[in-house]
């Protein structure tokens, strides 16, 4: 046995081994023998290094989740310990042979026991010696010192608090799995509504940044989210309602300020056919930027591609059009105004529906649409490209323009605050897409040029619509590229969908945390859910809002949490106060009035 193990315990003889007791046995309250004893290692049932039974005696119980430990002697070698994770638990009559039989042995006709059996799967051993735990050994229910030695939270340099286990303690993950020192990036799967999926994401970005974890690198640590459901996410600078002592106190015990975002910057889309240039949310009116791209910002740095972001699209022959049409708007559109028009020969684009028009007039040319659309591309292939073109009219005319007037924070930036959350839940899908491809798409080549310095934490939800596990698109190479060497520029992806099974495999593959809240039946039986035991699939499918199973590299079994309710707001009517506005900004009270709040709690 390792010094480590019993430093700062005491010890007793048990069956004539000295076994270490913690202090928090005695605290718990649980019914449990003499040093935590619980029961013995079972006799019917076979017993391996990586999974044994445990008979319970009858004064003590075992839930799933519970972490036990057994010592063994071994002759030569001296004491090892095995700890494990309760994966089942299951309790029957010895003696009774027939259904029926449960009401004779009630009566105390029939004789025989109840048994409870617990099923252990082995996180660690040591030392490192794979024997298996003989029948009748003690099995002890771990707790202090011995319980973060099961979890390997004692090998975690800097850890990063996610939740509560079953047992009330907390449960971490290792930050070298977060920042990209020994893996990176996070999947979360679940239903929707009822995962709580979101929640966690903010909850996990909060424990990161307020933990501690991140030591002197928590100044230019930043986040991405991208909001695409409901206003949600811009009240998270705003303190909660519920906001309680009971709830500081869930959050001191796991280390964490009961707190807000206090360094926050919120974007959302202009108001289309709006020439004021007004963010287009309700619910606050203070506080958001409206972000947009001039049609000279369009042309220079070559978007097109990301507006032709549908999976199946790039399979199509019409994406060589796509690619010299971009290049022939960055070398032939000049600037034109103040406001990022573009000029190309003798016509001005100041909307991207007049820009569209400009493309297409130089396609069905017959003196241009060879330098325009190649010179050997048939008109079927020409039309296709101009039909979904045109589609995309209605989807993007809001952000692509230059009409509006200028204003210095129109760019989405990570810059100026800590966590950005840029609001897209009122453009259609194709609009998600094409911010989502352009923005990461900056902000990787921005990562390149500044260096690995600090981490950008890049929260997207709905990942399967942005990265699906057929056909290929731009952004779906932008997220493949910060799978795949993300860590190494210190850009972080933590994604969420319902499900992981339409996700990019090698984006899955890539995550080092993987989470899972509640999940459709159908879903839990998939290959992609394969690190969770048997019976955490049949959890999976009962999970309550606020619980969630978490696997890291570290530890062979998913660890079940459950998070604490989010401090901050999640949507107006939990906030305190009104947010206010900045102090330069001043506007009319009735211009915008609020919609009624009818979400869905995310608990």
């Amino acid at each position: 046995m390792t010094d480590s193990f019993v430093s700062g315990q005491t010890s007793s003889q048990v069956d004539g081994v000295s076994v270490p007791s913690t202090d928090g046995a005695a605290a718990s309250g649980q019914a449990d023998g003499p040093v935590g004893v619980v029961g013995r290692v079972a006799g019917t049932e076979d017993s391996t290094p990586l999974q044994f039974a445990v008979a319970l005696d009858e004064v003590s119980y075992l839930q799933l989740d519970d972490v036990v430990v057994t010592l063994r002697q071994i002759p030569g070698v001296g004491p090892v310990l095995t700890s494990g994770i309760v994966t089942q638990v299951r309790a029957r009559h010895e003696g009774a042979s027939f259904g029926s039989d449960v009401f004779l042995i009630s009566d105390g006709v029939l004789p025989a026991r109840v048994q409870e059996i617990a099923e252990v799967s082995t996180t660690r051993v040591e030392p490192e010696m794979y024997v298996p735990p003989r029948p009748g050994q003690i099995v002890r229910r771990a707790t202090g010192l011995e319980r973060a030695q099961a979890l390997y939270f004692d090998q975690m340099i800097s850890r990063v608090p996610v939740g509560r286990g079953r047992d009330g303690a907390p449960i971490y993950v290792n930050m070298e799995f977060l920042d990209g020192t020994r893996g990176a990036h996070v999947s979360i799967s679940g239903i929707s509504g009822v995962a709580t999926k979101t929640s966690f994401a903010l909850f996990l970005l909060h424990s990161i940044f307020r933990s501690g974890a991140l030591g002197a690198r928590a100044v230019n640590a930043k986040a991405l989210v991208f909001s695409v459901k409901g206003e949600d996410l811009l009240f998270l600078d705003q303190p909660n309602v519920r906001l309680d002592d009971d709830l500081r106190t869930e959050y001191a015990e796991l280390g964490l300020p009961a707190e807000p975002f206090a360094s926050a910057g919120f974007w959302a889309p202009p108001i289309p056919d709006d020439q004021t240039g007004r963010p287009n949310v309700t619910g606050r009116t203070s506080g958001v930027e409206a972000f947009w791209w001039t049609i000279a910002e369009f042309c220079d740095r070559q978007l097109l591609p990301y507006v032709f972001a549908d999976a199946e699209d790039e399979r199509n022959q019409y994406t060589i059009v796509v690619h010299q049409v971009a290049t022939r708007l960055r070398f032939d559109a000049a600037g034109y105004g103040q406001n990022g028009a573009v000029k190309i020969g003798d016509d001005v684009a100041t909307t991207y529906e007049e820009l569209v028009d400009i493309i297409v007039a130089r396609l069905t040319d017959d003196a241009t649409r060879a330098d325009w659309a190649g010179p050997v591309t048939g008109a079927g292939t020409i039309n296709a490209f101009i039909r979904r073109l045109r589609s995309s009219l209605r989807p993007l005319r809001a952000i692509i323009r230059a009409d509006l007037t200028s204003a210095p924070r129109r760019s989405i930036s990570t810059q100026d605050q800590q966590v950005t959350v840029v609001d897209l839940h009122n453009l259609h899908d194709r609009g998600q897409r094409f911010v989502v491809g352009v923005v990461l798409a900056a902000e990787t080549a921005r990562k390149e040029d500044a260096g690995p310095g600090g981490l950008l934490f890049t929260m997207i939800d709905e990942l399967n619509k942005y990265a699906p596990r057929e056909g290929t698109s731009p952004i779906k190479d932008v997220l493949l590229d910060i799978a795949e060497r993300g860590r190494s520029l210190g850009i972080i992806l933590i994604g969420a969908q319902q499900t992981a099974s339409e996700v990019e495999r090698r984006i899955v593959s890539n995550s080092a945390i993987r989470v899972v809240g509640r999940l459709d039946s159908a879903e839990a039986g998939r290959p992609e859910y394969g690190f969770l035991p048997p019976s955490q699939r049949t959890r999976a499918t009962l999970a309550k809002p606020g619980a969630m199973f978490i696997s890291q590299p570290e530890i062979p079994v998913p660890l079940a949490v459950e998070f604490p309710f989010p401090a901050w707001a999640t949507r107006l009517s939990e906030c305190a106060a009104p947010p206010r506005p900045p102090a330069a900004a001043e506007e009319d009270a009735f211009a915008r009035l609020p919609a009624v709040d009818d979400d869905i709690p995310p608990f």
